[in-house]
């Protein structure tokens, strides 16, 4: 090591070639917020210096700005619908070199193995992947997912050098209520940083969660929120997904006085606005958008998230960091140009320069286990025709709780095509239960056939909604045959499927592959009548998310998350 310093501290004082010089740079500087017009020299994978040096391969900049790597804080890879390293192909380009990912999605279908999975897909590509260890799996007991992680079964991975502590803490009220199964894992993190996800809570609930040891925020929705987090200590970490938009409400909250706890992510990004808008830059052209100057939101997007997640050698041009660096000619349209990883050129004009290698792993395919499923399995059975509905709102995840009345004969919940109610079911699909639970869903719009999908936060059971039982059972056939994925079924017949045979969540296919059968796919839904103010698959998936208000429906049955207890389809507050 000491041989190491030496050699560092020789190219520093200019008594020796660096290994790579790149010459002429107008350097991002994150810490005092200015340009440095200077060469940047870099050794074995470090920035050594700053200034004017030789090196033994030398590269002209040619006045074009230099930036630390982009770091995304809190994402989920699995919601890209690609493996790792199909998912680094997509985002290096776009200046992404480090993300802190929480493999929850695949954690609830294989549980353990799912996590190492991530860990083992990641370990050779150019991508820093970092782990959060997801704390809810499942995410609530009001649902059946593949497996269970205690407290206990985290001590070993938790010793991990790419585990950086404890994930999103979804179960908030057994967070504030200090429920020992949840302290045993906040236990277990250690001196590790533990995520958040505790939105609308407030006031003594907001400290009990924050006194827990919870450090970050990304469900924040309204300055307001950002504001009470950060006044507790909090980091607040500004999500600019695609099934959640808060980048454009929460940067008017944003000041000189608070910017250093905030940091940007993108949660869940699907692979069309990846390809369309990018990555983690999508998020900094945005803030510059909306006022943030180009220095203050690309450090936001660096040095922020280093310090934040303890990465102590990231997010910064200066001696003794990484030298994960971007390139790009102008700092307000912030279109990178040229992506390096430990000062090697990985990633120019939008295209990686480097092959992603699949691991295949047995453990994390042939995950649907269905319990055989027919059309009586999937009969509502009413005693009025007065019940309860979840009424889709457009472009959002939040649902509403409505009464409405509908078609009912002999007992039996009866679609009717004039009125926009179809029928939803939760299939449990890691241990052949045979659990189904049913609901009644409106503003779906879906005029013929059925939808169907082993994507469904977070336990990832089989969902599917159609306006009859007959291409209902199809599609949950055709899911069953490739293995998991997504599936459209009109008529008796297939019109698309695309598998997902990793968990029934990924491919490993390529993104650019994967998204233009997606197109086909919604293509498909639209022309079946889907709601244009909704996502027809995203809206799908987060139908089964019960810690999302306002009623939803697991595989145990609906769900109402404002008293957080299950009712009944008829409205009769049994």
């Amino acid at each position: 090591m000491s041989d190491i310093i030496k050699r560092r501290i020789d190219i520093a004082a200019g008594r020796k070639k660096a290994e790579l010089v790149l010459k002429h740079a107008k350097i991002v500087n994150v810490f005092t917020e200015e340009i440095i017009d200077a060469d940047i020299a870099i050794d074995q994978g470090f920035v050594v210096a700053i200034g004017s040096y030789d090196g033994e391969v030398e590269l002209d900049m040619a006045g074009k700005y230099v930036a630390p790597g982009l770091i995304d804080s809190h994402v989920h890879i699995e919601s890209a619908m690609v493996t790792p390293s199909q998912f680094a192909k997509s985002i290096l380009p776009a200046g992404t070199t480090t993300i802190i990912a929480d493999p929850h999605e695949i954690a609830n279908v294989c549980g353990l193995e799912g996590i190492q999975y991530i860990l083992d897909e990641s370990s050779n590509i150019p991508l820093d992947v970092y782990l959060m260890l997801p704390s809810c799996v499942p995410s609530t007991n009001f649902e059946n997912a593949g497996a269970v992680i205690h407290a206990k079964d985290m001590t070993a991975m938790m010793a991990k050098d790419r585990i950086l502590g404890l994930g999103e803490l979804m179960d908030f009220p057994g967070v504030i209520n200090a429920d020992s199964a949840i302290l045993d894992k906040i236990h277990a993190a250690g001196e590790k940083i533990i995520d958040g996800h505790g939105p609308v809570i407030a006031n003594k609930q907001l400290n009990a969660y924050v006194a827990a040891g919870i450090r970050t925020e990304h469900e924040c929705s309204t300055k307001e929120e950002m504001i009470d987090r950060l006044r507790l200590g909090m980091y607040v970490l500004i999500r600019e997904g695609s099934a959640a938009r808060n980048l454009e409400s929460l940067i008017k909250g944003v000041t000189k006085e608070n910017v250093r706890r905030i940091l940007f992510c993108t949660d869940d990004r699907h692979p069309g606005d990846i390809l369309k808008d990018g990555h983690i830059d999508n998020n900094v052209r945005l803030a510059i958008k909306n006022g943030v100057a180009p220095i203050t939101a690309i450090k936001i997007a660096t040095l922020n998230a280093a310090e934040c997640y303890r990465l102590h050698n990231k997010g910064a041009v200066a001696p003794g960091y990484h030298a994960d660096l971007i390139v790009f000619d102008d700092l307000n349209t912030f279109k990178i140009e040229k992506v390096f990883k430990k000062g090697n050129l990985i990633a120019e004009n939008g295209q990686p320069l480097f092959k992603a290698k699949h691991i295949p792993n047995g453990s994390v395919t042939d995950t649907v286990n269905l319990k055989p499923v027919t059309q009586n399995d999937l009969r509502i059975k009413l005693n009025s025709d007065i019940v309860n509905v979840i009424h889709l709102l457009p472009h959002s995840l939040i649902t509403e709780k409505v009464v409405r009345k509908v078609e009912v004969h002999e007992g039996e919940f009866v679609h009717n095509k004039r009125l926009d109610i179809l029928k939803l079911a939760v299939i449990e699909r890691h241990n052949a239960t045979g659990n189904i639970g049913l609901g009644l869903v409106e503003n779906f719009q879906l005029k013929s056939g059925a939808l169907a999908s082993t994507v469904a936060h977070d336990s990832h059971n089989l969902i599917v909604i159609g306006t009859n039982d007959a291409d209902m059972i199809e599609a949950v056939k055709e899911i069953e045959r490739i293995g998991g994925g997504l599936a459209i079924v009109d008529k008796g017949q297939v019109i698309h499927s695309i598998p997902l045979p990793i968990a029934g969540l990924m491919t490993d296919q390529p993104i650019e592959a994967l998204n233009k059968e997606l197109i086909v796919l919604y293509e498909n839904a639209r022309k079946l009548g889907v709601n244009k103010t909704i996502d027809p698959f995203m809206t799908l998936a987060f139908l089964a998310l019960p810690v999302i208000p306002e009623i939803k429906l697991t595989d145990l049955g609906l769900f109402d998350v404002t008293s957080f207890r299950f009712i009944n389809i008829n409205n009769d507050d049994e």
